[in-house]
């Protein structure tokens, strides 16, 4: 399900109430899922824009966004609603865009992040408007943003921010690309629960790649869901617990989604792994 927040929530995380314009919501859904490829090269991943070479280049209306766009960047604050606008502009003009017009449009939504903000929304809640619309934006830019995600996620100018930081893992798995694929599955290490369940989510983009690939994505959340179990199994470990409460979900819920199986209990999850690891499963299993 899409959201129309910055953020998605997760037992006892709540979701930011910032709202992210509704066009940039409408592309999301209008973004092309990846077209399955048997190959198990890194290729095989691959965005289908970053195919394209028909689209024009050089365009004066990007430049003109993107020049826009840096000027309220700069204004401290004051425009970011005005530069949410232009990054919902750019979000219109990417899937449209030659391949120098992407990097340019890429860099320039990157660059929102060097801005610095200091106001807060509500006591203890920052104003990250800018940043959680341009994580957004370039969840729907790649290949061509993955390395712009994974150089944020962790960043040290926003690694305290745990609500973009999710938004940003969300953002990178909607690339589904392969350069993205191991700082995501670092993630499901990560000490904060909240960016183990991003992580997790993130990985079900990769439903429809090579069997390869997903046998491998799907082993590594089965290790960290029997893992957690088991730590969450000694009682007296509360944190155990409230990470279990948090990370459960979004783990089994990749996990069918990888698989196109469904169970309801971890024990029968590394069952039917035991069974099912050296067969074949659907050719797409989402």
């Amino acid at each position: 399900m899409l959201e129309t927040t910055a953020t998605t929530a997760w037992r006892g995380f709540p979701a930011a109430t910032t709202m992210i314009p509704p066009a940039i919501v409408l592309v999301l859904c209008l973004v092309p899922s990846l077209v399955p490829r048997p190959a198990l090269a890194p290729a095989s991943l691959a965005h289908p824009r970053a195919q394209s070479t028909q689209n024009p280049d050089e365009r004066p209306e990007v430049k003109t966004l993107i020049d826009e766009l840096a000027t309220h960047v700069k204004a401290k604050g004051e425009k970011d609603a005005e530069a949410i606008g232009v990054l919902d502009k750019l979000v219109q003009q990417f899937p449209n865009s030659g391949p120098k017009d992407r990097v340019a449009i890429v860099k320039a939504v990157s660059d929102c992040f060097d801005a610095k903000r200091v106001k807060e929304l509500e006591q203890g809640v920052p104003d990250d408007r800018l940043y959680q619309a341009a994580a957004t934006a370039l969840g729907v830019m790649g290949p061509e943003s993955v390395k712009s995600l994974t150089a944020l996620i962790g960043d040290k100018n926003h690694r305290k921010n745990l609500r973009l930081q999710q938004r940003l893992a969300l953002s990178l798995g909607k690339t589904k690309s392969a350069d993205g694929l191991k700082t995501l599955l670092m993630l499901l290490k990560n000490k904060d629960a909240p960016m183990q369940a991003a992580g997790a989510e993130a990985l079900a983009n990769f439903f429809d790649v090579d069997l390869e690939t997903r046998k491998t994505i799907f082993e590594e959340l089965l290790k960290t869901l029997m893992d957690q179990k088991a730590k969450k199994d000694n009682v007296t470990d509360l944190e155990a617990q409230e990470r279990w409460n948090t990370i459960s979900g979004p783990l089994m819920e990749t996990l069918q989604k990888l698989s196109g199986h469904t169970e309801a209990d971890p024990e029968q999850w590394q069952r039917w792994w035991n069974d099912n690891k050296k067969k074949d499963w659907a050719t797409k299993a989402g």
